[in-house]
């Protein structure tokens, strides 16, 4: 089973943030897009009972039909601190991850990658640990600035941290509709990360990858609070 080292306090956690930060790979360009298969990965919270169900979902990436899809539930394990949220979800996500029998070739996180304040999100946690290809598609800016994309699908902007870098880009999936924020997590380049969000994206806003994890995780949050 893969695993992340998890941290005993908000100091170690950016202790193996910035350890296993000098790991991501930004050579690669990555996998092709409407090919392979391609895991979304989500999870829900129950803050009440302190619970986090985690989905995967993979799908063909030439049709976009569901090949498999695992769950796991598990105790949210470290207290909520911007910038360190990935602690909260991984060994979750890890588990749902493991109990796949297939081997994605790229893992699309409803989250962030290198747009992180920290420039370690969730996709590059995620893709150091296990090695696999990641991205961030996220539905929000987080603490990023960008100029409105133009108005047709395709069109982006670059995301810009407050130092003027950029760490993404605010891409529109479809005609007119708000864009979704896209940035590398590891193994694949800015230009092809964003080719796999259109092509996971032909009818709505968000990757049908997280469309579908989200659903399940979901749903596997209410069947374990019954």
């Amino acid at each position: 089973m893969t695993s992340a080292k998890m941290p005993a306090d908000e100091a170690e956690a950016k202790a193996i943030q910035d350890e296993l930060r000098g790991r991501v790979v930004l050579t690669e360009t990555g996998p092709p897009p409407g090919a392979g298969l391609i895991a979304g990965v989500d999870v829900a919270y129950d803050d009440e009972r302190d619970l986090v169900a985690a989905a995967a979902v993979v799908l063909d990436g030439a049709t976009l039909e569901v090949v498999e899809e695992s769950t796991s539930v598990g105790r949210v394990s470290f207290p909520y601190v911007p910038g360190l949220l990935a602690f909260r979800e991984l060994p979750t996500v890890l588990a749902a991850l493991d109990a796949l029998t297939v081997t994605p070739g790229l893992v699309v996180c409803d989250g962030y990658g290198l747009a992180h304040p920290r420039r370690f999100g969730l996709a590059c946690h995620l893709g150091v640990v296990t090695g696999l290809p990641a991205i961030g598609v996220a539905k929000n800016p987080f603490t990023f600035t960008y100029g409105e994309p133009g108005a047709r699908r395709g069109e982006f902007s670059p995301l810009r941290a407050a130092e003027g870098d950029v760490v993404g880009r605010a891409l529109r999936t479809q005609d007119g509709i708000k864009p979704v924020y896209v940035s590398v997590g590891h193994r694949v380049s800015l230009d092809n990360a964003c080719a796999h969000a259109l092509a996971l994206s032909p009818r709505f806003r968000i990757p049908e990858t997280t469309r579908h994890a989200d659903s399940l995780c979901r749903r596997a949050l209410r069947e374990a609070t019954g």
